[in-house]
Order: C-alpha cells, then sequence, then structure tokens
C-alpha cells in the first residue's frame, strides 16, 4: 500500500520505499534522524528508543517508550512517532530551540559524555516525565539530597528509576543520569506533549505494505486475521516484535509475510470475571501491569523483573508464550497460577490448560493458523506466592532458573501447592514431584528441607554458558527454602 505512512515529530512521512523488514530506527536514520542510535540491535542499551502515542490508562494518550531497533516501521503504519529531535521547542529562524526540560537536566547535571546513549536515554526519560500519575511536585527536595532517601529507585518528583532500566551507558557514570532524572518537575500547561495526552492516539489502521516482495499486513478484526492465516500458514505473526526484530537484525531472518495483531481488539481486552481474571494475549507487559494494579500479586512480582521497561512496552504475554522458549519469564508464573490458554481459529476457539500447551522446545499444541486470544487466571489465587529469577544481573536479563510458587497454607498445613519451573527442561514444567510432597504437610523446616531435595531433582537441567546443570539443581532447591524463610512468620502470624 502506498499510501502507509507515519507521523515523526508532527509531520506525515510516507513509510515507501522502505521494506517491510525495516525497522523504524533505520527508516529514521535514513531520513537524517541520526540521534536515534543502534547500538546493539537486540532491545538491550536503548541507545534506539522514541516515544509512542498509544492508548492510555489513566489518559486517553500515554507516550511510550519503545525499541526502535526492533519494531518495523510498516507496524506504525498511521501511527505518531517523537524522536530526541522532537522533543526541543523550535526557536525563531536563526535563534536556537529552547531544550526540552529532560534535554535541559541531562546537560546542566553532566549526563552526558560521549553522547551516544544520551538520546535513547533522553527519549526514556522523557516517558517517564509525561506519566500521568508520576507524582511530580514543584517543590520536591533537590536531586542530591535523594542519594539517601529509604526508596533509592524512586525520586521526590515521583520518577521511577526502572523507567530507565533498558537503557546502557559505557561512559557517563549513572548518578548524574540518575539526578536529572530527580530533578525534572512537572510537565507545564502549555507542554504540546502534555497536552497531547488529552486526545486519543490514532487509531489502528488496516495495512497492507507490499515492497520488494514482502508484505505486512495488519487486519481490523480477529476474524479476517484468522482468515488470512489460514491462506497463509507461513505468515510470521507479531505483536511487539521483541523477539522477531532480534530474529531480523542479529540473523538475518526474513518474511514473505508478516502479519500483526498487536492492535486487534478481540486481543486487548482485560477483565475480571467472578471466577477467572481474563488478559488479552496483545496487551503488553506493562498495560497489564498498571491495569492490574497489584490484583494478582505473582503477576506484579513477575513484571519488574521481566527484561526492561523499554521491552515490557512492547512485550505481550501472547508473544512470550507464543514462541515457547524454555527461559520465557511469564511461563512459570503462570503454570504457578494454574493458567490457560485460549486459542482461536477460523474454525473458532478452544481452551488449553498451560500445564498441558507446550509440546517439546520451541512446540505447542497450537494449530496452523491458530492465535492466542488470551490468558484466562482462575480465582480465588493462592495466598502465598513468591517468583524467583536466577541471573547474572538483577534487571534485564534472561534467566539462569525461574521459579513460581503459588501455596494454600492454613493452620500451619499446605493444603495445596503449585511451582512453576523455568530453564531446567526443554519446556517450561510444573515440578509435580515437589508439589505432591508438600501438599498435606505441616509448613515446617523437615517438610521444606525434603520437598527442597526433591525439588533438585525436578527437570533434566543442563550445562550452557549461563549456568551449569548441577548449579540449576541447587538453585532450585534454594529457592524452595529461600520462600519458606520469607513466608514462616508472616503464616504463623
Amino acid at each position: 500500500m502506498v499510501g502507509a505512512r507515519i507521523t515523526v515529530n508532527g509531520k506525515e512521512a510516507p513509510i515507501s520505499p522502505a521494506a517491510p523488514h525495516t525497522t523504524v530506527l533505520d527508516f529514521l536514520r535514513e531520513r537524517g534522524l541520526t540521534g536515534t542510535k543502534e547500538g546493539c540491535a537486540e532491545g538491550e542499551c536503548g541507545a534506539c528508543s522514541v516515544l509512542v502515542a498509544r492508548p492510555g490508562v489513566n489518559k486517553p494518550t500515554d507516550w511510550v517508550a519503545v525499541n526502535a531497533c526492533l519494531v518495523p516501521v510498516a507496524a506504525l503504519d498511521g501511527q505518531e512517532v517523537v524522536t530526541a529531535e522532537g522533543l526541543a521547542v523550535p526557536g525563531e529562524p536563526g535563534t536556537p530551540p529552547t531544550l526540552h526540560p529532560v534535554q535541559e537536566e541531562m546537560a546542566v547535571r553532566g549526563g552526558s559524555q560521549c553522547g551516544y546513549c544520551t538520546p535513547g536515554f533522553v527519549c526514556s526519560m522523557a516517558a517517564e516525565y509525561y506519566r500521568p500519575d508520576r507524582c511530580a511536585h514543584a517543590d520536591s527536595a533537590p536531586a542530591e539530597e535523594s542519594a539517601g532517601s529509604a526508596d533509592p529507585e524512586h525520586g521526590p518528583n515521583g520518577f521511577d528509576l526502572h523507567a530507565l532500566s533498558g537503557n546502557l551507558c559505557r561512559c557517563t557514570g549513572y548518578r548524574p543520569i540518575r539526578d536529572a532524572a530527580f530533578a525534572v518537575g512537572a510537565p507545564t500547561e502549555d507542554d504540546p506533549l502534555a497536552q497531547r495526552r488529552e486526545q486519543a492516539p490514532p487509531a489502528p489502521v488496516a495495512t497492507e505494505y507490499t515492497q520488494g516482495g514482502g508484505v505486512f499486513v495488519r487486519k481490523n478484526s480477529l476474524a479476517e486475521t484468522l482468515r488470512l492465516l489460514r491462506e497463509r500458514p507461513d505468515a510470521v505473526v507479531v505483536a511487539g516484535s521483541t523477539d522477531w526484530g532480534v530474529e531480523v537484525n542479529i540473523r538475518s531472518r526474513r518474511a514473505d509475510c508478516v502479519v500483526a495483531v498487536d492492535r486487534l481488539p478481540e486481543l486487548r481486552e482485560l477483565r475480571v470475571e467472578d471466577d477467572h481474571v481474563e488478559i488479552g494475549a496483545a496487551l503488553t507487559l506493562t498495560e497489564i501491569e498498571r491495569r492490574l494494579d497489584g490484583e494478582v500479586p505473582l503477576l506484579a512480582e513477575l513484571f519488574p523483573q521481566f527484561a526492561s521497561r523499554l521491552i515490557r512496552n512492547s512485550a505481550t504475554l501472547g508473544g512470550n508464550l507464543g514462541t515457547g522458549s524454555p527461559i520465557g519469564d511469564s511461563p512459570p508464573v503462570l503454570l504457578a497460577l494454574e493458567a490457560s490458554v485460549v486459542l482461536a481459529g477460523a474454525d473458532g476457539e478452544r481452551t488449553v490448560r498451560l500445564a498441558e500447551y507446550f509440546t517439546g522446545y520451541r512446540r505447542s499444541v497450537r494449530r496452523p493458523g491458530e492465535l492466542i486470544r488470551a490468558v484466562r487466571v482462575p480465582l480465588p489465587l493462592s495466598p502465598v506466592t513468591a517468583f524467583h529469577k536466577i541471573a547474572k544481573r538483577r534487571f534485564d536479563d534472561i534467566s539462569s532458573v525461574a521459579v513460581a510458587f503459588a501455596l494454600d497454607i492454613e493452620q500451619g498445613v499446605v493444603l495445596k501447592a503449585r511451582i512453576g519451573l523455568g530453564g531446567v527442561a526443554a519446556t517450561p514444567i510444573r515440578a509435580y514431584a515437589t508439589e505432591g510432597a508438600l501438599e498435606g504437610e505441616p509448613w515446617s523446616a523437615p517438610t521444606v528441607e525434603a520437598a527442597a531435595r526433591v525439588l533438585r531433582g525436578e527437570g533434566t537441567p543442563m550445562d550452557d554458558h549461563r549456568a551449569s546443570s548441577l548449579y540449576r539443581s541447587a538453585m532450585l532447591g534454594q529457592s524452595l527454602l529461600k520462600l519458606y524463610a520469607q513466608t514462616t512468620e508472616a503464616v504463623s502470624s
């Protein structure tokens, strides 16, 4: 479709002649917007981050930071993007622009040395700057005074440093960047990007963008999409493109047909019913986190440990389950929650327990032409839950082992135990033997120590560059001991 267009810094531009696999990063740089940088090309460094107008949680529009290196530019047909160049207010002819408040604070507080990563930091900071529920106050304490605060990850202005968890800097050091983040105030009433939040974002548009033998398609409805997938079983389905974008960049993979499902309304619902919570497969993890607002505590514990905020702004539960990776972070949690997936095909829907969904390494019961429409979590929830992710870095890392617990403990006895494991087999698995060793037994040190020995033998952990099989097994048992130490006091009280 020749008419496919994108609005960049307030100006419309045709997507053509970019190939369907062209990323937003390459599209922008080819048009002279070189503030958007390529660092890692896999969504880890944040040098490429830009702002996209998306449906808001607390306002009609949220400015959301995303990795431009992962998103196909065709996926933003009809959408609005703001780059670091677009944040500053243009001056009169012959005069320099007025720096955006985030840019100003980064400059005066020494938040940049070589400058390579700075535009990406600025865009991520701007997304947090415009977050509607950020509690910003004009009389906040100076950034320097926040260093010894009880919560070093949140500034006196409400700035959440996790907003920068997907941005890396090699030379500046993070203290001046943090100082700049904690110094920004609230947007002024005449700030155009703040005003833009009060209007709805661009509505999704049907797209069929063909160039160079490839095609990128977005249909208006789930039914149309399913009919297309029945006709094109070879198509690659993308939502946030956080997995496929890496394949395109690092492994040079290409697809004759890419089908986007991220804006399908049928995949973007979130409902809390009497007996279950239904989460649309195309809702981003950030949207789920903010809309649930802690209503499912185990998911609330997962989200901060899932990649980075930049990735969570695009990644979806449907995508994380659809890849079938044995080291995905959400499957162990959803297994512990006894979740099911709703699979939709051209001939109808079916519901499959997640414990029966995975059939082998990156394989599942999902048939050709089927999509994950939603994830269902049954209610009521178990009161004792925990998610332990063992990785080399605290945040933004791939897990060596992931363990999720959901226990019902009454009067000191384990009535029900559900344990999901990742990184210890060809698929995410339930620790059935350990669950059996706990259920009906007292929640006591002897029980837990015996069950920990069982847990160490669950799965078939392997040796790789992240961890040895012995280490993985040891961490399984240690995880249960940690849970016992963390919960004993709470349960006994």
